[in-house]
């Protein structure tokens, strides 16, 4: 009969151990000093058991329990056991985010005023995050687009190395290539004789431009425009004695009286002297033997 109570023991004693083992090995304290507080999924997205919760980054408890709401049709419930010290403002949101090798972590983002906190056994907000499958999977319709111009892209250089064309092609661009550098040999040769000459010649062309300035700079530009106004004064004044008739050159320019009598003067004397030319006997007396007795 004592052999069969010690075996009983040993049974129960093993049990316990094996209970609490699991338990440890789980993550969870042997002695529970946690609280637990509920979360509200819409998906759990393969959200295991003793999966490790963080708070903002940091280890702080693990998921004691994964259930489905059968109150809330769509809805899974998450029970979070985390470290009595750790408070839990109002505003915080639960995070599910999904690996890039499988499998899920819950973060806390902790709200900002640890005053107003959930009391252990209240829910939390839970929020679906865009873990790193999600994003990929928001980028595979663009790197499909991408796939696809490069399938053209291969097939057009597929196509473009088979075609017979691409010897002659290639002929083509090597001589624009030659062609290219000797007109670039040309253009170097241009810049390096032709521009520097052109830039003396400029330079000698300014130099010119300025001693021109500095020449009419120093001209009296004023004292010869006054002496240019002094000599149309006289001008105008040698005009107005030439148009007045109070001087014998206004008088001759200007009285016809004696426009005509000078006229008739000429006249009289051209007559004078033809008629001297004509009949000199009448003006000039000649006498070979001597004077004529009266």
């Amino acid at each position: 009969m004592k052999r069969e109570i010690k075996i009983g023991l040993t049974g129960i004693i093993a049990l316990v151990l094996l209970f609490f083992g699991m338990k440890f090995l789980k993550g969870m304290k042997l002695f529970n000093t946690n609280d637990n507080y509920y979360i509200s999924f819409k998906d759990a997205k393969a959200l295991a058991k003793s999966s490790t919760v963080y708070a903002d980054g940091f280890n702080i408890g693990i998921v004691s329990n994964v259930s489905y709401d059968y109150n809330r049709p769509g809805n899974v419930i998450v029970e979070i056991s985390v470290n009595r010290n750790v408070k839990i403002p109002h505003g915080t949101i639960a995070a599910l985010d999904e690996g890039m090798l499988g499998g899920c972590t819950l973060n806390l983002t902790m709200g900002a005023n640890p005053a107003d906190r959930f009391m252990p056994g209240d829910t939390i907000v839970g929020n679906a995050a865009n873990g790193l499958m999600e994003a990929a999977a928001n980028v595979m319709p663009q790197v499909e687009q991408v796939l696809a111009h490069v399938d053209s892209l291969i097939l057009t250089l597929n196509t473009l190395a088979n075609s017979p064309n691409l010897p002659q092609i290639l002929q083509n661009a090597e001589q624009i290539t030659a062609s290219l550098n000797q007109s670039s040999q040309q253009l170097n040769g241009l810049l390096s004789n032709q521009i520097p000459q052109m830039t003396t010649t400029f330079n000698k062309v300014g130099e010119n431009a300025i001693a021109l300035t500095d020449n009419l700079n120093k001209l009296d530009i004023q004292t010869t425009l006054n002496k240019v106004d002094k000599t149309m004064d006289n001008v105008q004044a040698a005009t107005d004695k030439l148009n007045s008739t109070d001087g014998s050159l206004g008088l001759l320019l200007n009285d016809t009286s004696l426009y005509g009598n000078l006229n008739t003067t000429v006249n009289s004397a051209t007559y004078l002297l033809q008629d001297l030319k004509e009949n000199p006997h009448r003006y000039v007396h000649f006498s070979l033997i001597g004077k004529k007795a009266k």
